[in-house]
């Protein structure tokens, strides 16, 4: 079975680290890759575009981030997107309760779904 690569964007350290380890106990990626902000991980996605290489198979997205929150993120992938030659899977990893939130990110074709913090190990086992 092909292993697969994951970004986590979320400014939170300490979700990072525990999502790291729980991703590394699944033993189903290859690699993880994080970003503190959308501007940080959107740049790395062009540069991985350009290069044809470390394009994420996977991307859990937080929403209130600084300098780019994940819909600003969400705006500048929509605009490479035709660039991109295979599906990237994005699924919103918020702690938002808002239902505004949930609606934007069931509403958006480019995500693939919503999951509130904390995820658990089943919940990141099914979407690999």
């Amino acid at each position: 079975m092909k292993k697969k690569s994951i970004w986590l964007i979320d400014d939170d350290a300490i979700y990072k680290i525990v999502m790291k380890k729980i991703i590394s106990n699944l033993g189903l990626l290859d690699s993880t890759t994080t970003f503190s902000n959308g501007e940080e991980a959107i740049k790395a996605l062009v540069l991985a575009l350009e290069n044809q290489t470390n394009i994420p198979d996977v991307i859990l997205l937080d929403i209130e981030m600084p300098i780019m929150d994940g819909w600003g993120f969400m705006e500048e992938f929509q605009k490479i997107e035709s660039d991109i030659k295979r599906n990237i899977i994005i699924y919103i990893s918020s702690s938002s309760i808002a239902f505004e939130d949930k609606n934007k990110a069931k509403n958006n074709k480019l995500i693939t779904g919503y999951m509130s913090k904390p995820i658990k190990k089943e919940d990141l086992a099914l979407i690999i």
